[in-house]
């Protein structure tokens, strides 16, 4: 049953689960019949806003040349971004969201010196956040800050990814290079998520909101891995000039990388939105059309990704879902028909990827996969460095002249390769703590007296299998830190350890 907001609130939940000063950000007068609504304030201002940037675009390009020009106007938006931010702190986690599976494969240097688009984009929205949270805090508005049972371990886990692999290669009598310190930066952006997500949204509808702003940009994506692996030009051409601007045609279309320039991380992703619509499914958050549109469209993007571990972690999602949701199970044999549509949709890359077996029955990639590990990797893990680990770096200079860089390709190596046992122990404590959480949570929303927001049941069921499947896939590979995926997990935690939740109890 959706809960409406605390009485003190003195405003009662709209339909949906949001508020109207959620949807609106303040009250407004409701039109009578044969009148026009008034245009909101913020929409004059974001329409003289985009007018000022057009003009200012329009006679910079005659003035200093088009370059300069499309310089200027992005400076323009990301001072337009921090002020929205300012304005609605919640804005800054739209922004990202909707942004993320677009712009995330977008490597370091290629369009910013020295970082990716959604980390610049990520600086400046938190930013305006943390400015409009202090300016609310200023003027007497209550901002809660009190610690969460998940807090603590996440800070462990956090300082054994950051400061440990440093303090260890110090010990061991190492000097950090600057790719050891950039290797640490990304589960600090996670964490900086993470707080966004929690400090920011504060509303059933507002989560609801997120949950589209996560599930149809992913839907874009699936379009985007089917068309590139149907070897559409235009879509192949494109990422090749933006995304992967150093691999060739008929490499690209092999497998659907996508905006997020890995088959991989694009299987994850869309792993994740297709068990968020499950979940917003069971609780009635999304329409039967909708979901049935973006269940094909994910699907039929799975296996456009061509990715073995991908179709796992398809399987092992499914598998969770269907043995702990009954409802589910029940209405599972109504949706058969959409497997076989999937399926003809994501033949080409399926095919492709069945005939690459190797003799000896698994595909060839993972033969080459040993290889780095028994070659370059494993003859490392001695008692100290396992104890300690190696670097925070895992990625090795390739001595082959066919390729630049090794990946270790392995999760829980992974960990003991940049943190040794302590890191291992860490994501251990802090992986039993989030399913504990989200498992408590998904009992309380199965009995309908709990009075438990729809919204934050779905948030928390889909973090369940989420991370359940990424803690049995890490065998393969290191799911948690991949781009994009990575980033949904931590949305799902700071979600159900948000505002919400704390309302609630």
């Amino acid at each position: 049953m959706t809960r409406t907001l605390p009485p003190s609130s003195g405003r009662s939940s709209a339909p949906g689960g949001g508020s109207p000063s959620s949807a609106g950000g303040g009250s407004s007068p409701v039109p009578t019949r044969g009148q026009s609504p008034p245009t909101p304030a913020v929409s004059r201002w974001l329409g003289l806003g985009a007018a000022g940037c057009t003009v200012a675009g329009g006679i910079l390009a005659v003035a200093v040349g088009p370059l300069i020009a499309l310089a200027a106007i992005g400076v323009l938006v990301l001072v337009g971004l921090f002020a929205a931010a300012v304005y609605r702190p919640v804005f800054a986690t739209y922004a990202y969201l909707g942004t993320l599976p677009l712009i995330a494969g977008i490597d370091r240097g290629n369009l910013i010196p020295l970082m990716r688009p959604n980390e610049a984009l990520l600086v400046v929205l938190i930013a305006g956040a943390l400015v409009g949270g202090y300016l609310r805090w200023c003027r007497g508005d209550r901002v809660s800050l009190q610690l969460n049972q998940l807090d603590i371990p996440l800070g462990f886990f956090l300082l054994m990814s950051t400061a440990w692999p440093l303090l260890s290669m110090m010990l061991r009598g190492h000097t950090p290079l600057t790719s050891d310190l950039a290797a640490v930066l990304p589960v600090c952006k996670l964490v900086a998520i993470y707080l966004l997500v929690r400090f920011s949204v504060g509303t059933e509808g507002q989560l609801v909101r997120c949950f589209r702003l996560i599930i149809w940009p992913g839907a874009v994506v699936a379009v985007i891995a089917i068309l590139q692996t149907l070897h559409f030009g235009p879509v192949v051409s494109m990422l090749q000039a933006v995304w992967t601007p150093d691999s060739n045609a008929a490499a690209l279309a092999e497998r659907g990388t996508t905006t997020l320039g890995s088959p991989l991380a694009t299987g994850d992703y869309l792993v994740i939105c297709l068990t968020l619509v499950i979940c917003c499914g069971m609780k009635r958050l999304l329409d039967r059309r909708e979901r049935l549109a973006l269940g094909v469209l994910l699907g039929a993007g799975v296996l456009a990704t061509g990715q073995f571990s991908t179709w796992i972690s398809a399987v092992v999602a499914a598998g969770v879902i269907l043995w702990r949701f009954s409802v589910v199970r029940r209405n599972s044999l109504r949706f058969l028909w959409l497997v076989p549509v999937a399926m003809a949709v994501g033949a080409p890359a399926l095919i492709g990827r069945l005939q690459g077996f190797g003799e000896f029955g698994v595909p060839r990639s993972w033969i080459g996969r040993w290889s780095n590990l028994s070659t370059f990797y494993l003859p490392q893990f001695h008692f100290i460095n396992v104890l300690l680990g190696v670097s925070p770096n895992s990625v090795l200079p390739a001595p082959e002249r066919w390729r630049d860089v090794i990946y270790l390709e392995s999760g829980y190596l992974d960990l003991l390769w940049i943190g040794g046992i302590p890191l291992l122990l860490a994501f251990g404590w802090l992986s039993v703590v989030v399913l504990r959480r989200t498992g408590k949570l998904v009992a309380q929303s199965d009995d309908p007296s709990d009075g438990q927001p729809r919204a934050l049941s779905a948030a928390a069921s889909a973090l369940w299998v989420s991370w359940w499947f990424m803690v049995i896939l890490t065998v393969l590979d290191p799911h948690l830190t991949f781009r994009g995926s990575g980033d949904l997990l931590f949305v799902l935690i700071g979600m159900t350890t948000g505002r919400l939740s704390v309302q609630r109890h």
